[in-house]
């Protein structure tokens, strides 16, 4: 079965086709970071009306290797997200789907990020055969840190989730505060790679709770940084790996107390190699992270997941909306 998915939940416009949930025939991705990066982050109004720009040659690129009748479905994020963002991924998806005559679904972009972890093999039954359920998920990106059990395919149950800022959110204002410049979660990585992680930052450990919060570790970097005579890279590496540190331990705690099978991350701050690598080196079971390109935005993931979502007989019909505050489990 051959999806195509559609993502424009924030500032990448992209369109993938995927075959059976795992093989990706194509993933194109239109970054429009160099246009938001003058401001500092995302503008809502900028992103939306460069999506109307880039939308149609982005399908029309992913679809350049594949007739249209060998197409089975539509996958489209329908949130969370920018709301102005979200409604053109939505409304072509919804335009295609009907005049091909296509099957559509409406996927959660959360749950979206976990689905990269099925992505690159060569069948469903080879990935179904590594991730193991119960399995333990942690989504980390600009605008979520949650963890979640998933027991089954689109069976999650929320566990915890950020009470502030999210992760990457805490990267892009501790990258702002270094005058690193945006995007923070790379730059952050850069700068840390000559430094040492030297410096006293505290960790929110919220015993008890499976949540998170970054917002002390912002504000203790902030005055760190205040008071002068501090090296870039070296709060750099601090700041990393105090971040690390609290997704790592907290993580591992809840693997431990559910007796889960497998830790998945995904999201666009499971590309950070040091919060990777220390995941794989402390945790008690087996983690699968999913290529850097696959942890940040993108279509791909977003076909995969429909792909499950149709298999289920999971459709939506053409009133399909979009929800900006959407959640997951």
């Amino acid at each position: 079965m051959k999806i195509l998915g559609v993502e424009t939940s924030c500032d990448e416009t992209a369109a993938a086709v995927v075959e059976d949930g795992s093989r990706i025939i194509s993933n194109v991705v239109a970054s429009q970071i160099d246009i938001h990066a003058r401001y500092g982050g995302v503008v809502p109004e900028v992103a939306s009306r460069q999506h109307l720009l880039t939308i149609i040659p982005v399908i029309n690129k992913a679809m350049a290797e594949v007739a249209w009748q060998d197409i089975d479905g539509i996958a489209v994020t329908f949130g969370p997200g920018l709301a102005g963002s979200l409604l053109v991924g939505v409304n072509v998806a919804k335009a295609i789907a009907l005049a091909r005559k296509l099957s559509i679904t409406g996927v959660n972009h959360l749950e979206a990020h976990v689905y990269a972890n099925w992505l690159d093999c060569s069948s469903p039954s080879d990935q179904d055969g590594r991730v193991r359920f119960p399995c333990l998920c942690l989504i980390i990106s600009g605008g979520h840190s949650d963890l979640l059990l998933m027991k089954g395919h689109g069976e999650f149950e929320k566990l915890g989730r950020t009470r502030d800022d999210a992760a990457g959110e805490a990267f892009d204002k501790a990258a702002r505060i270094l005058g690193l410049g945006y995007p923070g979660g790379p730059a952050i990585e850069r700068a840390a790679g000559s430094g040492t992680p030297c410096l006293p930052l505290p960790r929110a450990w919220l015993k008890g709770s499976h949540d998170f919060s970054f917002s002390g570790l912002k504000t203790a970097m902030w005055h760190l940084v205040h008071r002068g005579g501090v090296s870039v890279a070296d709060a750099a590496a601090s700041f990393q790996l105090a971040v690390a540190d609290v997704l790592v331990v907290k993580t591992i705690e809840a693997a431990k107390q559910l007796k889960v099978e497998q830790i998945l991350l995904s999201g666009g701050v499971a590309a950070n190699k040091t919060v990777t690598r220390h995941f794989l080196a402390d945790s008690p079971v087996p983690v699968l992270v999913p290529p850097p390109h696959l942890c940040t935005d993108n279509a791909a993931m977003v076909a995969a997941c429909g792909y499950y979502h149709l298999k289920a007989g999971k459709i939506s019909t053409y009133d399909l909306d979009v929800v900006p505050s959407l959640s997951l489990g």
